[in-house]
C-alpha cells in the first residue's frame, strides 16, 4: 500500500487534483512516503490500463453546464472510452446547488434555441445538496457544480466534456457533440442520495463507506469491477484519522483526503486514533 501525490488542475472557477489518474491529461504520483517509489507515476506501478479516474474538486465558483458521451459515441468521436461518473460531497455552504438534469425531455432544437436566445437557464433542473451527499451521473446527463462545494468524483478514465453552457466566460464550447449526446432522465433517476447509504455500485466502478471507532479490518476482496481485475482499489480518506496496517510493511499514519492504493488480495488493519471516528471511502 502507498498514498499518492495528486496531479493538480487550476481552472478559472476553482481546481482539480486527480489522486488516482494514469491518464495522459494529468498523471498522479507515488508520494514520498514510500521510499522506493517516490516520485514514480502511478502508472508505472499499477497494471494498465487503470480504468477509473479519481479527483477531489473545489468548485469556488460554477462549473460549466456540461454533458459527457457514453461508449459508443466517444469510442467512435473521441477514440475514448465515455464518461459515466459520481460524486459524494465533502463539504457544501449552505444552501448549496448542483445542476442535475433538464426539467423535461427537451428535443436538441428546443435545447439548441434556448442556447441561441440566452434562455439555457431554464431549462435546467437545479437541486440543493449538502454535506455526505452521493450523486449518480450516467453519460448523457447534463450537469453542473455550482460554486461553494468541495466533492470527491469518481469517473471512468476518461477527460471527455462537452460544454454547452459557461455563464459568459469565454471558453470553448460543444455544443454539437454535446447535443448528439444529452439523454434525458426523469426526476425519480436523478435524486442525490441524502445522505449517501453507503455502497453505490455500476459496471465501471463501486464505492463503500466505512466508518470505525475501534480497531477494525477491511479487505476488496468482494470488489468484482474493471478496477478490481487489475488488482488494486482505493482508500480515500473522508474524516479523522490513524493508523493502516498491513503484514509485511511498516504502518501507514493517514489523515482526512489522504488517499491510498492497495492490492486487493491484502487484508489491512484500521486503527483509528484515540476519541476519533475514522471514515473512508473504498473505490475500486
Amino acid at each position: 500500500m502507498f498514498k499518492t501525490k495528486p496531479f493538480i488542475s487550476e481552472r478559472v472557477w476553482g481546481n482539480e487534483r486527480w489522486i488516482v489518474s494514469t491518464h495522459k491529461a494529468g498523471l498522479s504520483l507515488v508520494d514520498s512516503t514510500d521510499p522506493s517509489m517516490a516520485g514514480e507515476y502511478l502508472s508505472d506501478v499499477i497494471p494498465q490500463p487503470y480504468p477509473i479516474l479519481i479527483k477531489v474538486i473545489q468548485a469556488d465558483q460554477t462549473l460549466s453546464v456540461q454533458v459527457h458521451p457514453d461508449d459508443a459515441y466517444a469510442q467512435i468521436h473521441e477514440h475514448s472510452p465515455g464518461k459515466t461518473e459520481c460524486w459524494y460531497i465533502l463539504d457544501a455552504v449552505p444552501g448549496a446547488e448542483i445542476v442535475y438534469g433538464l426539467k423535461e425531455d427537451y428535443s436538441a432544437q428546443e435545447i439548441y434555441a434556448a442556447l441561441e436566445n440566452g434562455t439555457l437557464e431554464g431549462l435546467l433542473r437545479s437541486v440543493p445538496i449538502e454535506k455526505g451527499d452521493f450523486i449518480f451521473i450516467p453519460a448523457g446527463t447534463v450537469h453542473a457544480i455550482k460554486g461553494g462545494i468541495r466533492l470527491l468524483e469518481v469517473q471512468q478514465a476518461s477527460d471527455i466534456t462537452y460544454r454547452l453552457y459557461d455563464w459568459g466566460r469565454p471558453r470553448e464550447l460543444h455544443i454539437h457533440k454535446g447535443l448528439d449526446v444529452i439523454r434525458y432522465l426523469p426526476d425519480m433517476m436523478l435524486s442525490p442520495e441524502h445522505p449517501f447509504r453507503g455502497k453505490a455500485t455500476c459496471i465501471y466502478f463501486k464505492l463503500e463507506r466505512k466508518t470505525f471507532s475501534s480497531r477494525g479490518i477491511l479487505s476488496f476482496g468482494d470488489f468484482t469491477t474493471p478496477a478490481a481485475k487489475t488488482g488494486w482499489g482505493c482508500l480515500f480518506i473522508i474524516e479523522g484519522s490513524g493508523v493502516l496496517e498491513m503484514a509485511g510493511e511498516s504502518p501507514l499514519r493517514i489523515k482526512a483526503e489522504d488517499c491510498i492504493m492497495v492490492q486487493n488480495r491484502a487484508t489491512l488493519g484500521v486503527i483509528p486514533d484515540e476519541d476519533t471516528t475514522l471514515s473512508l471511502m473504498m473505490i475500486g
